[in-house]
Parts: C-alpha cells; sequence; structure tokens
C-alpha cells in the first residue's frame, strides 16, 4: 500500500484549517489548482473521502476528522523544526492573541515587557474568537477561561475588571457598540442596561474610547485601560458581573520552546503584581 505524503498531510491540514482553497493557498503559498489536485490524490491514496464540498467551503468528513487528529503530531514537529531554523538565524517571532482590551493593553506594555535583543519577537493578534494554537494559528493566548484541551497547558495570571469611564461625571449618554460588531461582554451590558440611553455607537473600541475622552457618552473599560487614559474619570465602582480571569495558554509541549518559554515568562512576570489587570486604583469613583 501507498503511504501517503508528508506534503500531501501538511496540505490537508491547511485545507482543514482554512475551510477553503482559496484561503489555504493564501496561507501556504500555494496555487489553489495545486491544493485541489494533491487532495484529490491524498484521497485516492488513502481510499477515503476527506472532505465534504459544498457553497461554503470545504467541511470534514468524520474520517478527515480522524486524519486531521492523527495528523496534528506532525504539523507540531515541523512548526519545532521551523522555530529551530529560525533561531539559527536571530529572534523568533511569538503570535500572541488577545481580546480586544487586552490587545491594547499589552500593545501599551510591551517596553515593559520585552526589549530589543531578547530571542523572541513579540507579535501581537488582536482577535475575539480562540485562535487554535494546537494548529499553530498562534504560539500563547491571553484568555478568560482556564483551556479544557489536554495539549493545552495554562496559567491564571490575574482577574480583568472593569467599569464605567467619561469625561465628566455629569455625562449621562452611552456609547454603544455597531450592531454589526462583534459584541464583547462588556459592550452587551451596555446594550442590555442602559441601551435607550445610546447616543452613538462605534465598531472599534479605540473609537469608543476617544468618542468617550470628547465627552460624547459613557463607556464600560477594563480598569487597566480606563485607569490609565489621560482624561477620563471612573463614575462606577468594578461591575462584578463582568469579572473576567486572565489566563496564559499554551501548547503543553511548545510551551518548552526557549522563545515561548522566554515570552511566557515575561508576560507573567508583567501580570505577577496584578496592576496589568486591576489598573492602579488610587482613584475613587464620583458620585455617578
Amino acid at each position: 500500500m501507498q503511504n501517503a505524503d508528508w506534503t500531501d498531510l501538511a496540505y490537508f491540514a491547511a485545507i482543514a484549517r482554512h475551510g477553503s482553497l482559496s484561503r489555504a493557498a493564501a496561507a501556504t503559498g500555494v496555487s489553489a489548482a495545486t491544493l485541489s489536485r494533491r487532495l484529490r490524490g491524498l484521497e485516492t491514496t488513502l481510499g477515503r473521502r476527506l472532505f465534504l464540498h459544498g457553497a461554503a467551503g470545504y467541511a470534514l468528513t468524520a474520517e478527515g476528522r480522524e486524519l486531521l487528529i492523527r495528523a496534528r503530531p506532525m504539523e507540531e514537529a515541523a512548526a519545532g523544526v521551523a522555530r529551530w531554523q529560525a533561531a539559527a538565524r536571530g529572534p523568533v517571532p511569538v503570535r500572541i492573541s488577545a481580546g480586544t482590551w487586552t490587545a491594547l493593553a499589552l500593545a501599551e506594555a510591551l517596553p515593559r515587557i520585552w526589549r530589543p535583543g531578547a530571542i523572541w519577537l513579540p507579535e501581537i493578534v488582536q482577535a475575539e474568537r480562540s485562535l487554535d494554537i494546537a494548529r499553530r494559528e498562534i504560539d500563547i493566548g491571553l484568555r478568560n477561561a482556564r483551556p479544557d484541551h489536554p495539549w493545552l497547558a495554562g496559567r491564571r495570571v490575574g482577574l480583568t475588571r472593569f467599569a464605567v469611564y467619561a469625561a465628566e461625571a455629569d455625562i449621562t449618554g452611552w456609547i454603544g457598540a455597531s450592531l454589526d460588531a462583534a459584541l464583547t461582554p462588556s459592550a452587551r451590558w451596555i446594550e442590555e442596561t442602559h441601551g435607550a440611553r445610546i447616543v452613538t455607537r462605534s465598531n472599534a473600541p479605540a473609537l469608543s474610547v476617544q468618542m468617550a475622552r470628547a465627552g460624547i457618552g459613557r463607556v464600560v473599560l477594563p480598569l487597566a485601560v480606563g485607569e490609565t487614559t489621560p482624561g477620563l474619570l471612573r463614575l462606577s465602582e468594578p461591575i462584578a458581573e463582568l469579572d473576567r480571569e486572565q489566563w496564559l495558554v499554551a501548547h503543553h509541549e511548545a510551551r518548552h520552546d526557549p522563545p515561548i518559554r522566554a515570552a511566557l515568562d515575561a508576560l507573567a512576570a508583567h501580570f505577577a503584581d496584578g496592576s496589568a489587570t486591576r489598573g492602579p486604583l488610587e482613584r475613587p469613583p464620583p458620585n455617578a
């Protein structure tokens, strides 16, 4: 029996990860026609149908899902070789994903987390969904829940708390998220509790902050963002129902790679005193 080609398995995994030939082609640098041909060859070699192809793209069959599980160690090994090879050329990029507010706070704190000359280069990816660490979409995730997969390792690094902010205490209108934007828990809270008093909307959190600074309305921010943004007053105590645990998550084997280990240690040190998620609380909120 002919064995499956490793390259074909890598192409198969890329199609499974991206759900379409065009996106897989963009990610791999291989034409969609070549990917299609190699996929047909792989299915012929294995004697199994791996995908259902429809208007929504490529969906794995049951046998395709089984193959993806079996191909995962190969992907991990290939990624390890790539990191080893890259390390010989200099600092290794480490992709770190976080939600909107955490990503903004990380960008602000980056000079305290990373220094030129380190063995890793930070690449911050802003995403509200959890990107796939096992498939190496990212190397480290900052998430608001303990990881629930056996191939992931997590470390709780703090608690993110949210409060209401505005330029002045007498501002009563609210800034909401655009209805076509992905709603964060804080945006949903505004909709549910103050929806009738929303005076404007934005599809980007950074724009909401700027509108709040301009006096347009109130906004809900993590303490670490609101307490360090000039021109904003905190108008409430932390909103308990928006409290979110913060976890550093990485692949249980890849976390031992020196660049990823260095990045994890630097991030953990940043969060260690709590100010990265809590923010300085010297200013008591005025009566709202």
